[in-house]
């Protein structure tokens, strides 16, 4: 008897892995940890979280806009250049005997420089005048001859042919005595070549050739190179868009022109602008300037690299704000100013230039007004602030020692270097910021487009 297998009852069917209670425990232990740790978070970050930043008053840093006199200045990069520079070379050949002047010191005009040997110049001017003397003893001789015939010939005891011939006879020997007198004279002026003088006031270079050597006229290099230094050239360059109202300034008087070394801490000298070139640069979109500097003191140096800066004029009563309070947004320019109520709005304004630490304003803001100088990219229209007042920097230039070193700096005119200002301005906004603050909100940055309440304006 075979036995027939035992059919097996079918299995349950399994759940979905979503639908059991053990997964539905797990993730709600899940959510309430990451709600725990996020509460924990929030209370530790305290004040500083973004919810509590956007109910906080901002501290900025303002100043007032001003009215008061404002020097304009341009500024542009250039190279000393001398007025003058003469290689000199010899204008008779012959050997150097002797050198007379020092490498590197400074020379005036008709100082002698080198003395080439002048014994065959002096021999060859001798020989120049003694055939001069001889000759004009014949001419003599032939013109008393002449007043001789010239009584003969009335007396008529000599045919005219003998007298018209002595009157061509004395007339050679004057012609000869002429060319004797130029020759003379080229002698003389070929002997004064042999000592080399300075045909300029100027500073001697490195010197080319040493006692012995045989100069030429012909010679490349020449002696010494000398070149002026008093007074002194600096060609410069600004944008054409300025050659209007320098032009405009130009046409009315000479323009003071500064010049400052390459970090605009130095001050070398100052001139007076003399030649505005008479073309446009084509491929930097500048115009080239002249200025001629006095430089007894040598501090400016041919093909020295230095910043110019032209006094163009000075603006009587403008308002003026700090430069840092100009922000930019899609809609142009613009500054936040603190109301009375201590709350912030934007207001568009006009630029009309900038002089390093403050900026001349045509529409926009009134004497008085608190525009907002730190702190903008924490700000938006309307919100709170606590204004912290900050100067109205005047800009400030190093005075120089007499050594040509920089002292501490010294108030100035509206419009000198930026340099100094900007680290006096730096040094304010560092101690501003080192006071205690409440949190601030976080806010689009004026670079980043300005708020979004300003570009509604």
């Amino acid at each position: 008897m075979v036995e027939q297998p035992t059919e097996q009852p079918p299995a349950p069917p399994q759940r979905p892995v979503w639908k059991r209670p053990r997964t539905w425990f797990l993730l709600v232990l899940i959510v309430l940890a990451f709600g725990l740790i996020r509460t924990i978070v929030q209370k530790k970050a305290g004040p500083s979280g973004p919810t509590s930043q956007m109910r906080g008053v901002v501290p900025v840093g303002v100043t007032p806009a001003e009215r008061r006199d404002v020097s304009i200045w341009v500024e542009g990069l250039g190279n000393v250049a001398s007025l003058a520079t003469v290689t000199v070379r010899a204008r008779v050949s012959g050997q150097i005997v002797s050198v007379a002047f020092q490498e590197g010191t400074r020379v005036n005009v008709g100082d002698v420089l080198v003395q080439i040997d002048p014994r065959p110049f002096k021999i060859a001017l001798e020989q120049a005048v003694a055939t001069l003397q001889r000759d004009v003893a014949t001419l003599r001789n032939n013109e008393r001859d002449l007043a001789r015939y010239k009584d003969l010939v009335a007396q008529k005891l000599i045919p005219q042919q003998q007298y018209d011939a002595q009157v061509a006879t004395v007339e050679s020997a004057k012609a000869t005595v002429a060319l004797d007198k130029a020759a003379a004279d080229s002698a003389r002026l070929n002997f004064q070549f042999s000592t080399v003088t300075s045909p300029i006031k100027g500073l001697a270079g490195v010197r080319q050739v040493d006692v012995g050597n045989l100069v030429t006229p012909t010679d490349t290099n020449g002696i010494v190179i000398l070149t002026q230094m008093d007074p002194i050239a600096i060609l410069f360059t600004l944008p054409q868009d300025d050659l209007p109202r320098v032009s405009a300034a130009f046409a009315k008087g000479p323009l003071t022109v500064e010049a400052w070394d390459r970090t605009g801490l130095g001050k070398l000298g100052e001139g007076k602008l003399t030649v505005i070139d008479n073309q446009v640069n084509t491929g930097t979109a500048t115009i080239r300037l002249k200025a001629e500097f006095p430089n007894p003191d040598y501090r400016l140096w041919p093909s020295l690299f230095v910043k110019a800066r032209m006094h163009l004029e000075t603006r009587q009563n403008v308002v003026v704000i700090a430069t840092p309070g100009i922000q930019r947004g899609p809609n142009g320019t613009f500054v936040y100013v603190v109301g009375p109520d201590s709350t912030v709005s934007v207001r568009n304004v006009q630029v009309d230039t900038i002089q390093g630490p403050i900026a001349v304003i045509t529409q926009g803001v009134q004497p008085g007004d608190r525009v907002v100088v730190d702190g903008q990219n924490q700000l938006r229209v309307g919100a709170k602030v606590d204004p912290r007042p900050v100067p109205l920097i005047t800009p400030q230039t190093p005075q120089q020692g007499e050594a040509g070193q920089e002292a501490g700096p010294q108030p100035q005119v509206a419009g000198q270097p930026k340099p100094s200002t900007q680290g006096a301005r730096a040094r304010l906004l560092r101690r501003l910021r080192a006071q205690p603050r409440q949190q601030q909100p976080q806010g689009r940055t004026a670079q980043q487009g300005g708020p979004r309440e300003a570009s509604a304006q």
